[in-house]
């Protein structure tokens, strides 16, 4: 059985490396914050505080690291996702919800969002994350749209995932340079007329 001092030595290391790969993180997200999508190793590893030949020992390689941080935003933003209201709410109210709570969710995540998409075609598991998020926000639309959606008109799902996708929001945003209230209030009038039922009540 080892001597406790060197069970302390064990528990100190893991301590010490554990903190050291959430500063790596850390470092990631705060480049990704200023804008910089693609930082070098060394550019990492001086704002983690730490040496360039160090970074790796806390991660298998840079993609190993972007999952890491995109996963850190991405699980701290998931509470935002939050319509606030159910699939038998009236159609207006589920609008509302849904694209308030999808603007809460892009204005948290823009920066790691943004990353992933330049990183994708590089990296297959970023790809991967990009895809299962994409998944994760069409299958929320289809659950809380389940009436609207129903029999004749389930085929509109592509189009509504389309509206109300990051990509959707960032290009109205940024490359329209609408503020805020215009994005959501032109995306509630084009969801509105795409999911009209002739009737506003649940």
């Amino acid at each position: 059985m080892p001597a406790p001092g060197a069970l302390d030595q064990v528990d100190g290391r893991r301590l010490r490396r554990e903190q050291n790969r959430e500063a790596v993180i850390d470092a990631l997200v705060s480049l990704f914050d200023e804008a910089v999508y693609q930082p070098s190793s060394a550019e990492i590893a001086d704002r983690a505080g730490l040496s360039p030949r160090s970074l790796f020992r806390y991660f298998d390689d840079i993609d190993d690291l972007n999952r890491a941080a995109i996963d850190r935003q991405i699980a701290a933003a998931r509470p935002l996702l939050d319509p606030g209201v159910g699939p038998d709410a009236a159609t207006s109210d589920k609008i509302r919800g849904l694209l308030g709570a999808r603007a809460r969710l892009f204005d948290a995540i823009a920066p790691a969002a943004r990353s992933a998409r330049i990183c994708s075609h590089r990296h297959p598991i970023v790809a991967g994350q990009v895809h299962e998020s994409r998944e994760f926000l069409r299958s929320q639309l289809r659950h809380l749209f389940a009436r609207e959606l129903s029999d004749d008109r389930a085929a509109l799902l592509p189009a509504l995932d389309a509206l109300c996708s990051f990509e959707t929001y960032e290009l109205m945003r940024f490359d329209q340079g609408r503020s805020r209230a215009k994005t959501l209030a032109a995306l509630t009038a084009a969801l509105t007329t795409l999911l009209d039922t002739n009737g506003d009540t649940p």
